[in-house]
C-alpha cells in the first residue's frame, strides 16, 4: 500500500483557508496512492479555543474529507477539533474512499497546553482494517506514552499525527523510532511546519519508519506531500523472522 504524508502550513483558525490549500497539495497526490494522512487539527492549528471553531459530527471538514477520499479513491485521514453533545474532542477521523468514517479520541491530552481543560479525552484505541492492513490511528502528545501505542493486537501500521513543537522535535524523531522498533511495525508521523497563533514554530520532520526502525524517508522541513510504499510482505517476513512480539509483556489498560 502507497501511503501519502501531507506536510503543511497551517493557518490559524481557518478552516476554509486550510481545507483549500491542503486540497491543492492533495491535488498532486498520485492516482493508487491508498492512504493520505494529513497533521493533526489540520483545519485550524492547535487551538484551545474549541467553542469558536469546533464543528459537529458531519460538518464542513468531514464531508470535505470524504469528497476528497471519493475523488482520490483513497482513505484520508487527520484530526479535527469536534462537538459532540456538551464535549469538544480532538478527533482523528479515518475516512474509507465509500465514505464510512471510523474515529479515534485524542487519549492523551497535552496539560502543557491546557489541551485537558478544555477538551474530552478519548476512551478507547481502535484498531481499523483497511485493504487487508490493520491501522492503529494515535494524535501527537500518544507517541509519549509506550504503554498505551503497544501492539498487543498485531497491527501493521501505526499512525501519527500531530502539531509537534520545534523545541522539543528530537523527541518526536527518536520516539517514532522507537515505537517502530519495538512494536514490529510501519510508523508513519506527519507533523505541520510554519507558525501558529501563539508564536509557536513547527519543522515538519514527517516521516515513515519500516518494521525494524529503518528510516524510508529522509527528513525535511519543507511543505510538500511525501508517499511511500509499505509492504504487508516485509512485515510478516520480519515478524517470522525474529519473532520478538512474542515475548511481549501481557498487560490490562485501565482507563
Amino acid at each position: 500500500m502507497e501511503i501519502t504524508l501531507v506536510q503543511a502550513s497551517l493557518q490559524w483558525e481557518n478552516p476554509e483557508a486550510n481545507r483549500q490549500h491542503l486540497q491543492n497539495l492533495i491535488s498532486l497526490v498520485r492516482e493508487g496512492t491508498g492512504l493520505v494522512v494529513l497533521p493533526e487539527m489540520f483545519s485550524t492549528g492547535f487551538t484551545m479555543n474549541p467553542g469558536e471553531v469546533a464543528e459537529p459530527v458531519g460538518g464542513p471538514t468531514t464531508k470535505w474529507m470524504k469528497a476528497i477520499a471519493k475523488e482520490k479513491n483513497c482513505a484520508v485521514t487527520g484530526s479535527v477539533a469536534i462537538t459532540e453533545g456538551d464535549h469538544y474532542y480532538n478527533r482523528l477521523l479515518f475516512v474509507f474512499p465509500d465514505g464510512q468514517l471510523k474515529y479515534y479520541d485524542k487519549r492523551h491530552l497535552f496539560t502543557l497546553a491546557g489541551e485537558d481543560k478544555v477538551f474530552t479525552a478519548g476512551r478507547e484505541r481502535p484498531v481499523i482494517e483497511y485493504q487487508g492492513w490493520k491501522i492503529c490511528p494515535l494524535i501527537c502528545y500518544d507517541l509519549r506514552f509506550p504503554v498505551f501505542s503497544r501492539n498487543t493486537e498485531d497491527y501493521d501500521l501505526l499512525l501519527y499525527v500531530a502539531n509537534w513543537p520545534a523545541p522539543r522535535i528530537q523527541a518526536w524523531d527518536v520516539l517514532l523510532q522507537a515505537r517502530a522498533i519495538e512494536n514490529m511495525c510501519y510508523v508513519a508521523g506527519v507533523n505541520r511546519i510554519g507558525q501558529d497563533g501563539n508564536g509557536h514554530n513547527y519543522p515538519g520532520h514527517s516521516q515513515v519508519y519500516d518494521t525494524l526502525g529503518n528510516p524510508m524517508l529522509e527528513i525535511s522541513e519543507n511543505e510538500g506531500i511525501y508517499s511511500v510504499t509499505l509492504s504487508k510482505e516485509a512485515v510478516s517476513d520480519t515478524r517470522k523472522r525474529f519473532g520478538f512480539l512474542n515475548d511481549r509483556d501481557r498487560f490490562t489498560l485501565l482507563y
